[in-house]
């Protein structure tokens, strides 16, 4: 089986810390991708962390250029 990630050849890295700003990411990455037309998206991966204080969501997305 294929790996599906295998034929990326970028990363978009979105992150975030603060509650106001996690609340946005996802139209962060909703923008970006209206704005990138030539990109196929391979995969993506969503990662939260957290100590504390803080928590810090990650959104990762592979992409191609079409």
């Amino acid at each position: 089986m294929r790996d599906p990630i295998a034929g990326y050849t970028g990363v978009k890295v979105f992150t975030a810390t603060k509650a106001n700003e996690r609340q946005l990411l996802g139209e962060q990455v909703t923008d970006w991708l209206a704005a990138s037309p030539d990109v196929h998206v391979v995969d993506t991966v969503v990662r939260q962390s957290s100590d504390q204080q803080f928590h810090c969501l990650t959104i990762l997305v592979f992409y191609r250029h079409r």
